[in-house]
């Protein structure tokens, strides 16, 4: 069994601001803290001093300073100590668990993945216990666990339902907690991943912020005032099924007609390539197959760009967001229908419009693992649940 290492004492809201801003934007003058917070000086030494003597944050020498020369308190900027805490964080998917370690500042240390070979929900928590162990393995400062699962999760810890695994009700963190000791968050993969962006990745610094995933699902996060939108219901589950982008497009298993779901997701582009020409193609076979112009992947894979183009007009021109993070496993499509995509960004918008600032982040599943510690982070350590 995995022990938890000793945390900090619960924040106040001041004391979690100033915290989450140190964190993300650090290391930071006290000056530059008072002034992004609002906050005047005689304020901020009462919020900072619990937080410098529990060792959350610390002073550190102001850059360009000469050693040995004595600066003066006020002019040490507050940072804090990456390594003095780690996380472990595991993505779930269908067959596979892959878990990360990271630092207080998301920075991932070390991996271990491991296959998933049953639904059962007992046994899977072993699984992550004994994952759990490896990882923290010579690094007695472990401080909690976050876990991103694909569908409905309710109060961080119960998956209400995950049609990837089969699973209603299950009380996942409740169970990893017995096994580990240690505390343990369990959040929507898309959320965590959202989470990590907003506060350490490509939506750092940004009011207004969407992240569009694709892969085996349609993915989608809302960032407004720095902030996710959390709403009701999984991330990924109605989104792109009722999101439809051409009226006229394939019927697929799975998703309604033309629906971004239909259009974009790896199992229903495989599926129209699949109807198509009779064979079952792996999706990098298919847009190998459609970059050397083989005719039906071509146009399977130049709708699908047509498509993503239109979704993410359609999102711009609703949201206006300073930014739009593309990643997921699907990401590969730019490679190939990147022009695609573009002709249709334009199509859909006002020809005075700016220009949608798109950004691909080539991601694997490590990066939602990242996502969860990252909720682990924000939940265990800081106590800045969302709604």
């Amino acid at each position: 069994m995995t022990v938890a290492a000793s945390s900090w004492p619960p924040l106040s809201p001041g004391e979690r601001s100033v915290a989450i801003e140190v964190l993300v934007h650090g290391p930071l003058s006290r000056t530059e803290i008072a002034r992004r917070l609002g906050l005047s000086p005689g304020s901020l030494t009462r919020l900072t001093k619990p937080l410098i003597e529990s060792r959350l944050l610390v002073e550190v020498p102001e850059a360009g300073a000469v050693a040995g020369v004595r600066q003066g308190r006020p002019s040490q900027p507050l940072d804090v100590v990456a390594d003095s805490r780690y996380f472990v964080g595991f993505k779930i998917t269908q067959d596979m668990v892959y878990g990360v370690v990271t630092t207080l500042r998301s920075e991932i240390v070390a991996r271990h993945d491991r296959p998933l070979t049953t639904r059962d929900p007992g046994e899977a928590a072993a699984l992550l216990a004994r994952m759990t162990d490896e990882l923290s393995r010579g690094r007695p400062g472990v401080a909690g666990i976050g876990i991103g699962v694909g569908g409905l999760v309710e109060d961080r810890a119960v998956v209400g339902e995950s049609p990837f695994l089969g699973w209603r009700g299950v009380p996942l963190a409740a169970l990893v907690e017995e096994r580990t000791g240690l505390p343990v968050v369990v959040e929507n993969d898309t959320a965590a991943f959202v989470e990590a962006e907003t506060w350490f990745g490509a939506g750092r610094g940004l009011d207004r912020f969407v992240v569009l995933t694709i892969g085996a699902g349609i993915g989608y996060g809302l960032v407004l005032g720095g902030r996710r939108v959390p709403y009701a219901g999984d991330e990924d589950r109605g989104f792109g099924r009722h999101w439809i982008v051409d009226p006229h497009g394939p019927l697929t298993p799975d998703g309604r007609r033309g629906s971004a779901v239909s259009l974009l997701t790896i199992p229903n582009i495989r599926y129209q390539v699949r109807a198509a020409t009779g064979r079952d193609l792996t999706w990098e076979e298919i847009l190998a197959a459609a970059a050397a112009g083989e005719r039906m992947a071509a146009r399977v894979i130049a709708e699908a760009g047509r498509a993503l183009g239109t979704l993410v007009a359609q999102i711009a021109n609703f949201v206006m967001p300073q930014k739009i993070l593309l990643a997921g496993e699907g990401v590969g499509l730019m490679d190939v229908a990147g022009k695609a995509v573009e002709d249709a960004v334009r199509d859909n918008r006002h020809p005075q419009a700016a220009p949608v600032a798109l950004e691909t982040k080539v991601s694997d599943f490590h990066d939602w693992a990242r996502g969860a510690a990252v909720l682990a982070i924000q939940v265990l350590v800081l106590g800045a649940a969302q709604a």
